[in-house]
């Protein structure tokens, strides 16, 4: 794969986590929670990012999925983050991360071309 491609990949994701975050934050009233949902949440999207994927993509999977259900859990997870992006006011940013993030698939065509084939 590209090593440009990949580090703005590995940039999406970091700032999927961080959009995850900001919309757990702006999903409570209660300060506490507030910033329990800000932790919480990305932290739950990272574990799941780094379990549940295929075999030697780029490491050993600690727990193997089909390609397909690898796509379906990225799209779940860059979608969440565009989601929450809208959903705190930051529509321009939404698109934008969005595009980004097709941008970068269509920069990789072979990885999701093997991860939709994987079984």
């Amino acid at each position: 794969m590209q090593p440009a491609a990949l580090g703005v990949r590995f940039l999406l994701e970091l700032l999927g986590l961080v959009a995850l975050g900001l919309g757990g934050y702006h999903a409570a009233e209660a300060e506490a929670v507030r910033w329990l949902l800000a932790l919480a949440i990305p932290t739950f999207a990272a574990a799941i990012w780094g379990v549940f994927r295929i075999p030697d993509d780029p490491k050993p999977a600690p727990v193997a999925v089909p390609g397909p259900v690898r796509l379906l859990i990225e799209a779940c997870l860059f979608g969440g983050a565009t989601v929450a992006l809208v959903a705190t006011g930051h529509q321009t940013l939404a698109a934008a991360f969005g595009g980004a993030v097709l941008v970068d698939y269509a920069m990789l065509p072979e990885r999701a071309k093997r991860l939709a084939r994987w079984r």
